[in-house]
């Protein structure tokens, strides 16, 4: 089948190339992307993941399959349980938990990196894959360790890299992942942006 990845994120089209798959790259979408405000937290990236790709700008043939993916971050109430030192399987992350998108612009990037500081948050990812005949969607999540940082530092990350298309804003792949996250329960891949282990495995069920 002709894949179809329907996605701008350089960072998700590193990934399905490094799984050696041929595809092409369509971002075309007339989805809006926003959900339910009583939405569980957890069900928000599947939710996102089905809308793109329902809002995809054309009818899929026959021998194609579209790929659209959506990434959140949720930060640990602000109650310091989910520090640094201890993590408890993601019984942080309820709905007292906030969710952390794109930031709009460098104070608000600033904000979100001053919560995960020195803190453990969560990252899901949700993929939905559908042809003219069939859909499946899946989700994948993990809990990322985040060491303490300055202000200095993060106006610096900011400053060089400027994650303002990133949730959370940050990418692990990037400085503030090699100097900061001190640990990761869960796939790497998963908080980059696609859960490659979970993407190839529904690939081949198609």
């Amino acid at each position: 089948m002709k894949l179809i990845l329907a996605s701008g994120s350089p960072r998700r089209k590193e990934l399905l190339q490094a799984l050696d798959l041929d595809f092409s790259v369509d971002s075309k979408n007339s989805f809006d992307e926003q959900y339910p405000a009583d939405l569980p937290h957890e069900e928000i990236p599947l939710y996102l993941a089905k809308g793109k790709s329902h809002g995809f700008h054309r009818e899929l043939e026959s021998d194609e399959l579209l790929i659209c993916a959506d990434t959140l971050v949720l930060s640990p109430a602000e109650d310091g349980e989910a520090s640094e030192s201890c993590c408890e399987s993601g019984e942080n992350y309820g709905e007292t938990s906030e969710v952390l998108g794109k930031p709009a612009d460098a104070a608000e990037a600033f904000e979100m990196l001053k919560k995960l500081s020195g803190k453990v948050h969560k990252v899901i990812t949700a993929v939905t894959l559908r042809s003219s005949e069939k859909e499946i969607s899946f989700s994948d999540s993990c809990l990322v360790h985040f060491a303490k940082m300055s202000d200095e530092e993060i106006n610096y990350y900011i400053e060089k890299y400027r994650p303002f298309d990133k949730a959370g804003a940050y990418g692990i792949q990037e400085w503030i992942g090699y100097a900061f996250i001190s640990a990761i329960e869960g796939s790497f891949y998963t908080v980059m942006g696609l859960p490659t282990h979970l993407l190839y495995a529904k690939i081949k069920e198609f």
